[in-house]
């Protein structure tokens, strides 16, 4: 287990001395520190344990692993769950797999669900309790399910290099690297990425060893030097939106949290401000990629094909990478393109309340907007993307 010292320091620092007194967002704070260090104990035995029961996952290959990296409210959960159908192909990364990256807690789940379903279902009356009261409020905005595919920011969180943090921690511009690892310091680029190897091997091991690894992380947005140096061959697929769509409703989801943490945090105060910036420089960074990327592991897509034709999107990847479409996964994506299209989101979100402008657009991401033609006219939008 891998967790960076400095910038947890750092976190609960700002948090308790750095701002003045406010006993809810130490309460909230305490509460869910002592959550994560339960957790963070219980995963590192069970890890711990792995070497001992099944110490062949270290010999596990990657290879090939497929990657969707986009900033935040991209499309990319859309096109994980539209890919990740087709399960005797990919190998999709499960939230619970995510939350207990070890082979042995993940058998011990397997067991106890296998007797709960025996015994009236327990195990998944308590899980479907779990995500309707502290996952349903954000169904709209990002649906969220113990089995269903997820993002690999569990993986990171027990590292405290990852953006997540920044929902409990709301200090950007100091906790830089927690969202941009690439400007971490080389070793801890290093130590984070070995991790999410050994995270990824042990899913792999159990989870299909001869199966494509298909991974999505939007935070991965400022690690993708990193990325690619740990896993050379890898397949990265990139969805670019316009800017001025995905930035605005990303920081409305966390907002939702701040708020909750600290009332007194403002719609278009210091934090919203500074969650674009990063946002911008994710933009940016993936930019300067796409530039110097090699086409035959590299695929860019836009969001608004994604939203008009995910069929033919997700052909196209196939294609590209040279995997087999069988007929059933071709079945598969039509079954869920057809439930995509059908989909509206209530989502509504603009620039302006969270203090941006068009004069801060144009600074920020003025070329990129220019270069793809993406209107520059900030009006309130409602999306049907997924995070």
């Amino acid at each position: 287990m891998y967790i960076n010292v400095g910038l947890t320091a750092k976190a609960l620092y700002l948090s308790y001395l750095g701002r003045p007194f406010q006993a809810r967002r130490w309460i909230i704070v305490t509460f869910f520190l002592f959550l994560l260090i339960a957790f963070w104990i219980v995963v590192a035995i069970g890890r711990a344990l792995d070497h001992l029961l099944y110490p062949g996952f270290r010999q596990q290959k990657i290879q090939k692993p497929v990657f969707i990296i986009a900033p935040p409210r991209s499309g990319t959960t859309f096109l994980q769950k539209l890919l990740a159908k087709n399960r005797n192909t990919f190998a999709p990364v499960l939230m619970y797999q995510t939350i207990f990256p070890s082979i042995t807690i993940q058998k011990l789940i397997h067991a106890v669900a296998a007797a709960s379903q025996q015994k009236s279902g327990l195990l998944s009356d308590i899980s479907s309790w779990i995500e309707r009261h502290c996952f349903g409020g954000w169904d709209g905005m990002h649906k969220m399910r113990f089995a269903e595919p997820e993002e690999d920011d569990g993986f990171f969180v027990y590292t405290f290099v990852t953006e997540a943090i920044y929902l409990l921690f709301p200090y950007i511009r100091a906790l830089w690297g927690a969202g941009f690892a690439d400007d971490l310091p080389p070793r801890q680029r290093r130590r984070v990425m070995r991790y999410y190897r050994s995270c990824l091997q042990r899913h792999l091991y159990l989870n299909g060893p001869d199966k494509i690894l298909l991974s999505k992380a939007t935070q991965l947005s400022g690690s993708i030097q990193s990325l690619r140096a740990e896993f050379p061959d890898a397949r990265i697929i990139n969805i670019l939106r316009n800017p001025v769509e995905s930035i605005p409703s990303h920081i409305s989801v966390f907002y939702t949290v701040w708020n909750w943490v600290d009332p007194k945090i403002q719609k278009d105060g210091l934090e919203s401000r500074e969650y674009a910036e990063l946002a911008a420089a994710w933009f940016l960074h993936l930019e300067k990629y796409d530039i110097a990327s090699k086409s035959e592991s590299y695929l860019r897509i836009f969001y608004a094909d994604l939203v008009r034709n995910p069929d033919s999107v997700a052909r196209s990847i196939y294609k590209h990478f040279g995997i087999p479409l069988t007929p059933r996964a071709a079945r598969q994506i039509q079954t869920e393109t057809k439930r995509a299209l059908e989909y509206k989101s209530s989502h509504r979100y603009t620039l302006q309340e969270y203090g941006l402008n068009q004069d801060w657009v144009k600074r920020e991401v003025g070329g990129l907007m220019r270069r793809y033609k993406f209107p520059f006219p900030i009006t309130p939008t409602a999306r049907g993307s997924k995070r």
